[in-house]
This record gives C-alpha cells, structure tokens and sequence, in this order.
C-alpha cells in the first residue's frame, strides 16, 4: 500500500491508511445516470438505458417496456442491479433503477426517512418522464417500497415483481435485531471509512478493484438515513392491504437467504396469490450470481406481462 500524507475525511480518519488502495471503478459498464427534477420532491438519481437509444441500431424495436428497478436497504441501484442492467437490457426492456433517498446518490432531506417518501419519489419520477405505467421490480427494501407504490400509486404501476421480501419483519427475533439499527447509524456518522474498513477486513475482501469500488458506494449514504430505514423496515406491514393490489404481480423467491427467510417470501406470495420463481441464491447474491437470479427475474417479468421470455 502506497503512503502518503492523504489527508483525513470529515471523521479525522487518515485516508492515506484506508484499505482499499486502488481507485473505485465500477467492475462492469452500467447504463448512463441522468437525474431527473420532480417538482416539489427535488432531484433524483437514476440510471436509464434509454440514453443508449440515440445508439441504437435503427433495426432495434423502439417503445422499449419500462422497468423500474428498486434497491434494497445499505445498497443503491447500482450495488443492487450491477449484475441484471446488461440481461434486462438485452431482452428488450428500457431499464430505470432509483437511488433512494440516504442511500447512494439519493436525495437528501432533512425530515425523517419514510418509505412511503420514497413510493412518491419513484411514481413522481415515472409520471415526470412520461412513463407510467411501468413494470417495478423491488428487491428487499425495494420490495417495501413496491408494495407501496402499488397501493398508493396503482396507475403507475403496469406489474409488480417482488424478490428477495417480505410483508413484514415483525417477528420478536427480528425486532430485537432493528434494535441494534441505531449504533450502527451513530459508528457510520462518527468515522464511516474506519468502521467500513473494519468490517471489511473482518469479513477477510482483499485489496482489489472490485472492493474498492463497493466501499466507495457504501460510503455515498447518509448514515443517519439508512439508519432510520432500518426502523422504517421493522414497523412496516402490508398484511391488512396487500391482496386488494389490482396489477399482475409475480414473487422471485430467494431460496437460500439468511436475511429475509423463503418462507416470509411464500407467505408474501400466497397473500398476493401470486406465482412464485425460485432463484436459489443468498440475499446478497443478486449482484454477483447473475446467471442464476437474472433468467428467473425474466420469466418473472414475463409472468407479469404475459410476453414470452427473451433471453
């Protein structure tokens, strides 16, 4: 590792001795970001395939469907879908994927992070750039957040593909674990880049590329909103609502995580009397096993929308 004086962040940490050396370049190209302004919300970041079009092979079928792809709680779009943009793009959808607020690029707010905030954000984001209805495709706290798009938004919403979530995290083990969501929000805003480089150590990532580019976007959030979407996650339920959602649904079901169980997924299909698709992955597999979740994430898709499955 190179020293060096470096200089030391906003948390006093001395960046010439942080773990990760190499410079933090996404591992894969990713569609371009564009950022939209929907007024009265603000800015928000995204990426958007259709930027690609003006490329296009004039051969190409235009009117592109659109999916929305929405990330999971500590992730951001690109964390969450790097592994799906190329595959979904490939089978002739336009793809779209928020950065929430907090999290990533997302937008920052004074007031406190709500999930319903955030089903807002995307329907004004899809209604701004004249594109609902679309399909959404929600992933752990994306999934939350797709839930209550469809409930509260249903005219922006053509289908609704739920993976790696629940309809709730009441159980008395998991809300002991929330507790814990506050110290984790106080450590990130005290000295994010020691406590990540902590953690990634512990967790034995070498000093690679790839790693140095997953810190870097873990540290774009803001610490006391990823936090607070923690404890928005352990007081959110949809059982009282959830089967009066009007639009095609389907549930990719995660079937080996540890971090949302298969059976929470089951029941939430069985709520939405919805079919299921099993991809069996771990809950942070989906960027880095795209050969097994992204053809079960197509068929999904085509479920919802009653098209064959392009791959």
């Amino acid at each position: 590792m190179v020293g060096g004086s470096g200089g030391r962040g906003p948390d006093g940490y001395d960046r010439a001795v942080a773990l990760f050396e190499p410079a933090p370049e996404p591992p894969a190209e990713l569609p371009p970001a564009r950022t939209v302004v929907v007024r009265g919300r603000g800015e928000f970041f995204l990426r958007d395939s259709g930027l690609f079009e003006e490329s296009r092979p004039p051969t190409d079928p235009p009117n592109r469907p659109t999916v929305m792809l929405l990330h999971g709680w500590l992730a951001s779009a690109d964390l969450n879908w790097i592994g799906a943009y190329d595959d979904l793009i490939g089978a002739g959808y336009r793809v779209l994927a928020i950065d929430h607020r907090g999290h990533g690029r997302g937008l920052r707010m004074p007031g406190r992070f709500r999930l319903d905030d955030c089903a807002d954000d995307v329907a004004g984001v899809l209604e701004t750039m004249e594109l609902a209805p679309a399909l959404v495709v929600g992933y752990s706290m994306g999934g939350a957040i797709g839930q209550l798009l469809a409930r509260d938004h249903p005219d922006v919403v053509a289908g609704l593909v739920l993976s790696g979530t629940a309809q709730h995290w009441q159980e008395p083990a998991l809300r002991r674990r929330w507790k814990l969501v506050g110290p984790l929000g106080v450590g990130l805003s005290l000295a994010p880049g020691r406590l990540m480089d902590y953690e990634f150590k512990r967790l034995g990532m070498s000093e690679t590329a790839e790693n140095a580019w997953l810190r870097a976007e873990l540290l774009r959030h803001n610490p006391f909103d990823v936090a607070e979407a923690g404890r928005e996650l352990s007081r959110f339920d949809s059982r009282p609502w959830l089967r009066r959602l009007p639009m095609p649904t389907a549930v990719v079901a995660t079937t080996q995580d540890v971090a949302v169980p298969p059976a929470k997924q089951y029941e939430l299909a069985a709520a939405l009397q919805a079919p299921v698709l099993e991809a069996p992955i771990n809950h942070l597999e989906i960027g880095t096993e795209r050969d097994v979740y992204d053809p079960v994430l197509l068929e999904a898709l085509a479920a919802v929308t009653g098209a064959p499955v392009v791959r």
